[in-house]
């Protein structure tokens, strides 16, 4: 038996008809995860792809009480203001929802922005004209409009992306308008319903006091006395005058009996001092021990007094709530400051044309290096 002696020449040619047979084999796998879609990617970001524009405003909403935060809050805390949380969270949600979008397209401009025919078909919102209904368009918003909070610096950064860079700009400074038209009408209401249960308690309080004035003077009107306690203290000073005058008449007749029992003037004596027993027990009257008596009205007069004064110290209090509410709104005032102001894009940032290729191209390698070691796997294997 004849052995055939290997050449280099036959080696090349074996290695040569080893790499048509592998490349038959793996041809149509590269071809399509790696050729294909390179293709694809190059004719898109190449040919298809529309140019976008970013145009980005920064903003900060503060107030001039609450609590500061750290790095650009510490800042405004030493000019007087502080970051007002709520409102920042409130304008951030408000721009990403279907009512900022509603008011942005009232007129149909996101749908003119967005569905231009000059816009690539792969970028553009609806773009054969079936259906576009509005949660469609909203999806659509939310890819193209961004807005982001910074906790630790508490700046608000609104991002647009649009086709031509005035769309981008206006749509930016619109939103950013409804934004701080938010805010404000955030601090309308909070300050008008301070203000309006303050005024509320007042207008109570103020009927409370008037009600107690009017039934204090009824009273008065009705007992014909002003203050009991003070008519008593008049009383008694008048029966204390009565009483001295009794005494020395008293005595007056004492001595006269002892040295004139027949004198004329002890009958009048007497009548004198039978009349000031009569007067001083009219006054006592008159102070305590009947119905109409100053001691049988002082109790419920003292009730009503007690109710006035209570009412008027109600009012008084009320009103300084309200003086204090009407302070308190002012310091809740919350302000939208902007810090970047809206720009016009010079140049298109997006897509990004050659990292879209490449990235493309790499991830294919990747799923082909992938399939193809499997597939030589599962070969191996049936061998």
């Amino acid at each position: 038996m004849l052995m055939h002696r290997w050449t280099d020449a036959d080696f090349q040619r074996s290695a040569a008809s080893s790499l048509v047979t592998r490349a038959k084999g793996l041809g149509a796998l590269f071809i399509l995860t790696v050729a294909i879609p390179t293709t694809l990617a190059i004719l898109y970001f190449g040919l298809l792809a529309s140019d976008v524009y970013i145009s980005e405003s920064r903003f900060v909403v503060r107030s001039p009480d609450k609590p500061a935060a750290t790095g650009l809050g510490v800042l405004l805390k030493s000019a007087g203001f502080t970051n007002a949380g709520d409102e920042i969270y409130a304008a951030q949600d408000y721009i990403d929802s279907r009512d900022a979008l509603a008011a942005l397209n009232r007129k149909g401009m996101v749908v003119g922005v967005y569905g231009n025919g000059t816009i690539s078909l792969f970028d553009r919102f609806n773009p054969f004209g079936f259906g576009g209904t509005f949660e469609d368009l909203y999806k659509y918003y939310r890819k193209k409009v961004s807005v982001e909070h910074d906790t630790s610096s508490s700046i608000t950064t609104l991002t647009v992306r649009a086709y031509a860079p005035q769309d981008a700009l206006r749509i930016n400074e619109q939103l950013l308008s409804m934004a701080e038209a938010t805010v404000n009408r955030l601090n309308v209401r909070g300050r008008q319903d301070l203000i309006q249960f303050a005024q509320a308690e007042v207008d109570q309080a103020a009927e409370k006091a008037r009600s107690a004035a009017l039934s204090l003077s009824a009273y008065r009107n009705l007992e014909g006395v002003v203050d009991p306690e003070k008519q008593a203290a008049v009383q008694i000073q008048m029966v204390s005058k009565l009483q001295d005058e009794l005494i020395a008449s008293r005595t007056e007749l004492l001595q006269v009996r002892a040295v004139a029992p027949d004198n004329p003037q002890i009958a009048t004596l007497q009548t004198r001092i039978d009349g000031l027993n009569r007067q001083i027990q009219q006054e006592y009257g008159k102070i305590a021990g009947n119905p109409r008596s100053l001691s049988s009205t002082a109790a419920r007069y003292q009730r009503l007094a007690l109710e006035s004064q209570f009412a008027d110290k109600q009012l008084a209090s009320a009103m300084a709530s309200l003086q204090e509410a009407q302070n308190e709104a002012r310091r809740k005032q919350a302000y939208v400051e902007r810090i970047v102001q809206p720009n016009l894009p010079d140049a298109a940032l997006e897509p990004r044309r050659l990292k879209g290729i490449l990235a493309t191209f790499v991830l294919g390698l990747i799923v082909w290096g992938a399939l193809s070691m499997l597939i030589a796997g599962v070969r191996e294997h049936k061998s």
